[in-house]
């Protein structure tokens, strides 16, 4: 099981050498990969707050590290064109040499969506003609297409990903109607902490409906079952998020030993990555996990 940490998001205001030197010590612990998520804006206790664009960042992160992977966490599509969202996740892939992992979906805060001008409203089935642009220009690299709310003459992805067929998909959601889009051509899928209650007997319940789902269209064994994992280390006292519903489940406790175990959990059940999300989200905590990681490994 590959294990990877979600970097702060709306946690407190955070500078960018401070984001890639918290990029670098992840890779120098050994953790996998590196998550950003994608938003915008969010209205939190000490007032609005948003995060750094995502793609931005992950290129700058990208030009940073060596090895680990990297990914939003997820993208919305709802904030780009879908050829443009294809061109960035090409460049990224590109800039970190074939370590990019797509991770998107449909997007849910309305905040933002308000805030920036963009369009609320049918946002899965804008999402499944800005999915089918996407996937099909970086698999394809070109593209004709004339839907509902999308429109493209001769649409042409150019220069492509470093990868053939471009970077791996995931998709950031368990709903019905979203893996019936999704689940035929992703390599992933994920599942946030608050959606399955945070333990691993949990997650062991969705992935078994997911499977269901991945079986009845004939694709067992293709798509990996992956996680966001809410911890908190001795020093924690509640991570600041944005309004996603987050009372689904505690978070993770012990020592580091107690943390690893506990993680294992996750790869019995099925999961092939998780995503750390963690309480504090500081390098300190970053150097604690360190251990963590060399126990699982």
């Amino acid at each position: 099981m590959k294990i990877g940490i979600q970097l702060p998001e709306v946690e407190y205001e955070v500078s960018f050498p401070d984001l890639i030197a918290m990029a670098q010590l992840a890779e120098q612990v050994g953790f996998d990969s590196i998550w950003l998520g994608d938003h915008l804006l969010y209205d939190v206790p000490v007032g609005p707050r948003g995060p750094w664009e995502v793609w931005t960042a992950l290129a700058a992160l990208a030009a940073s590290t060596e090895r680990v992977e990297l990914g939003p966490l997820v993208a919305s599509t709802s904030f780009h064109a879908p050829p443009m969202l294809a061109k960035l996740a090409s460049t990224v892939d590109a800039i970190s040499n074939g370590r990019l992992t797509f991770g998107i979906g449909a997007g849910w805060n309305l905040r933002e969506y308000m805030a920036f001008g963009f369009p609320y409203d049918h946002r899965v089935s804008r999402f499944e003609e800005a999915f089918t642009i996407v996937r099909t220009l970086l698999a394809e690299g070109s593209i004709d297409f004339h839907g509902a709310y999308y429109n493209l003459d001769d649409s042409v992805l150019h220069p492509r990903s470093p990868r053939p067929g471009g970077p791996p998909l995931l998709v950031g959601s368990i709903g019905p109607r979203m893996q019936a889009i999704t689940l035929p051509h992703v390599s992933a899928w994920n599942v946030w902490w608050s959606d399955y209650g945070n333990t691993a007997a949990g997650f062991a319940e969705v992935k078994a409906t997911v499977d269901d789902r991945i079986a009845a269209i004939g694709r067992t064994g293709e798509i990996e079952a992956t996680a966001a994992v809410y911890i908190r280390l001795p020093d924690g006292t509640g991570r600041q998020m944005g309004d996603y519903p987050n009372d689904g489940g505690a978070p993770i406790v012990g020592s580091q030993s107690e943390m690893a175990d506990q993680l294992r959990e996750f790869a019995d059940a099925g999961a092939s990555h998780v995503q750390l999300v963690v309480d504090p989200i500081v390098p300190a905590s970053i150097e604690w996990l360190g251990e963590v990681v060399s126990q699982l490994a």
